[in-house]
């Protein structure tokens, strides 16, 4: 049979496999196989030894979470390439995430995985173990192969990386430095964390709409509508980023009392998340309607519907109350200081007398642009600011930003101060180490809006652990990096995609 003729739809390798089913022994194997190698060869000879037919079938595209820009080849080709095999008797392209659906659709009599599945602790996802429970399920005998391990994701970063020249340098310098194993200590310790996370509710209201004309009577352009999402943005965001991080996650944020939003803001939030949402009566929670062109997702127009007059006087004396009464149980304090009235001027006082370790981020936007800025917190052990943000704080529009960053965090008492620079990385100060600076590893942008919000998240719980700066960097470039990639705040970035991504990075 010729290779092409090997690659089947799903459905039809089920079928295949019925109609073999107690003739002929069955031997299944899943994977990526993303850049075919010696090792995947070899372990695919091996597993046909184990019976009388041997198919494989490969993770979609859909599915691929090793990184940003993987896989490198499509499904398509990977499935071709797997078929070339002699061993191989049948390719198909899974249907699910994970090979448990899989393994009740093809019911193989071996299941069989490569020898670097062997050790338990590798399964960082839990997803083998499940495999093991279906394999037991539907009485397939689970086995590994005997060899050396291969690394597709290795080879990739040796030899196709898509990555500029300078941060592929970068990355070669930082893993003598690190290894993969040093950062995911670095993450296990984040279990240990308990974070109390205060700021502002932002509802993001995204409208899709085609550009059909300008008005043939006055100068308007006209869109067509089409669908729309609503996404739990600004502290909602971030405390769903830290909620598969952290042990415990405490959020105080206030939300209007028009619109009827509490049930909507309660079921977007991750279960983890523990929140306290004080009500401004006769306001509405802060929402953020932006209309954007379907095919290029480019943003037309931007309209805010909010009170940001903050809590009466008595209402944010409670609230402030009622922060002060927790503030002390927590390792971390995350401000995310959206400079719409949730944070008022007690508050943060109370935050920099009471707080043991607090991050904080000012953001500006058209509702605060002027008004608002880091200078309005006396002390911070941690900061996070966009460099537009660390420059509107200095009146500095094009001087060198260093200089700006020194003087803050000399005036702060900052332990680390970050400012990101968009597509040049990000430059981190601390008084033991300095400068560094971290370049971009995002290389698709699909959309901004939330990428701060999660390198701020992330990156704080990494500068509460006190780990070198260029950690701190390198892994809210990261999250900020997968952040990107998503529209608006559909998802947050979990700690099983960051380690993937770190994965991709450092192997």
């Amino acid at each position: 049979m010729t290779s092409t003729k090997k690659v089947l739809p799903f459905d039809q390798l089920a079928k295949l496999a019925a109609a073999a089913k107690g003739k002929q022994r069955i031997v299944l194997a899943h994977g990526c196989f993303d850049l075919l190698h010696i090792g995947h060869i070899r372990y695919l000879r091996q597993a046909r030894a184990m019976g009388d037919l041997l198919f494989v079938t490969i993770s979609p595209d859909r599915f691929v979470d090793k990184g940003p820009h993987r896989p490198a080849f499509n499904e398509s080709l990977r499935a071709e390439a797997i078929a070339s095999l002699d061993c191989v008797d049948a390719v198909a392209v899974n249907l699910w995430p994970t090979a448990e659906e899989t393994l009740r659709a093809i019911r193989p009599d071996v299941y069989c995985k490569g020898s670097d599945f062997k050790d338990a602790k590798s399964d960082t996802t839990g997803k083998l173990q499940a495999e093991e429970n279906v394999a037991r399920e539907i009485g397939a005998e689970m086995a590994f192969s005997q060899d050396v391990v291969f690394s597709s994701t290795n080879l990739i970063n040796r030899f196709l990386s898509t990555f500029p020249e300078e941060v592929q340098q970068y990355l070669n310098v930082f893993r003598l430095r690190y290894s993969e194993a040093d950062i995911v200590r670095v993450l296990d310790g984040m279990k240990d964390l308990k974070v109390l996370v205060l700021g502002d509710t932002i509802l993001d209201d995204y409208h899709y709409c085609n550009v059909i004309g300008s008005s043939s009577k006055e100068p308007v352009l006209a869109l067509k509508h089409g669908t729309s999402d609503l996404f739990a943005g600004g502290v909602l965001a971030v405390a769903n980023h830290l909620s598969s991080y952290a042990a415990d996650v405490r959020l105080f944020t206030v939300i209007g009392e028009q619109g009827g939003r509490e049930a909507f803001i309660r079921e977007s939030l991750a279960p983890e998340v523990r929140p306290h949402l004080a009500l401004h009566k006769g306001a509405p929670t802060i929402e953020k309607r932006r209309y954007i062109e379907s095919y290029t997702l480019n943003k037309l127009i931007e309209i805010y519907h909010m009170d940001d007059s903050g809590l009466p006087a008595d209402d944010d004396a409670e609230f402030v109350a009622a922060v002060a009464a927790e503030v002390a149980d927590y390792d971390l304090v995350i401000a995310a200081d959206f400079g719409h009235g949730t944070i008022s001027p007690a508050m943060r006082r109370m935050l920099e007398e009471k707080a043991r370790f607090l991050a904080v981020n000012t953001q500006a936007n058209a509702g605060n642009r002027g008004f608002h800025t880091i200078g309005r917190y006396r002390r911070a052990d941690y900061v996070s600011l966009a460099e537009p943000e660390m420059r509107l704080e200095d009146r500095d529009l094009a001087g060198p930003l260093v200089p700006i960053m020194q003087k803050a965090a000399k005036r702060l008492g900052t332990k680390a101060l970050a400012v990101t620079r968009g597509k040049k990385g990000c430059t981190i100060h601390t008084p033991d180490e300095g400068l560094v600076e971290v370049p971009a590893f995002a290389q698709k942008v699909v959309d901004r809006i939330g990428s701060g919000d999660a390198f701020f998240a992330i990156s704080s719980l990494a500068a509460a652990l006190k780990v070198p700066s260029e950690v701190i960097a390198l892994l809210g470039n990261v999250v900020g990096g997968l952040a990107v990639g998503v529209i608006g705040n559909k998802k947050a970035i979990d700690r099983m995609s960051t380690q993937k991504y770190l994965t991709s990075l450092l192997k």
